[in-house]
């Protein structure tokens, strides 16, 4: 686990932080409608960086019981993208037996992945997931294309 592919910092108002991102001159690649995305990717080289809304991000970590402010979460994640559902679940066993907290065990996501949640020592949120469709550059980072 040698790298991070994705930065995801969970959104208050998406549009607003898109506009913002944009006038600084990222380019991005929005999944969803213009006006109500679902997530925005940034088109940077290497790690990249992703916007997405606060509230759906709290759920995709613990539908039942959301992380918030009030106990630590900050609205900030890491995630490595692994290349089979194997790797998935040998990593989120590797983080445990590290120390880490498992947030949300390995399972089928509702978006058709594969992926799970866990948090350091520290309290950080990584997400560790697998798609069959990524692809990736010949640095082991994820390719996302519009």
């Amino acid at each position: 686990m040698n790298r991070i592919n994705i930065i995801t910092l969970g959104t208050k108002d998406i549009v607003r932080a898109h506009e913002f991102y944009k006038k600084l001159g990222f380019a991005t690649a929005v999944r969803g409608p213009e006006s109500s995305p679902h997530i925005i990717f940034f088109k940077n080289e290497g790690t990249k960086i992703a916007l997405y809304p606060l509230e759906d991000l709290s759920k995709d970590i613990n539908s039942d019981n959301p992380p918030n402010a009030s106990n630590g979460f900050t609205g900030f994640t890491l995630a490595y993208n692994a290349k089979t559902k194997e790797e998935v679940d040998e990593l989120m066993k590797m983080a445990h037996l590290a120390g880490a907290t498992i947030q949300k065990a390995a399972q089928a996501t509702d978006w058709g992945g594969y992926g799970g949640y866990f948090t350091d020592r520290d309290g950080y949120y990584w997400e560790i997931a697998y798609a069959d469709t990524w692809e990736f550059d010949d640095a082991n980072m994820l390719l996302i294309e519009d």
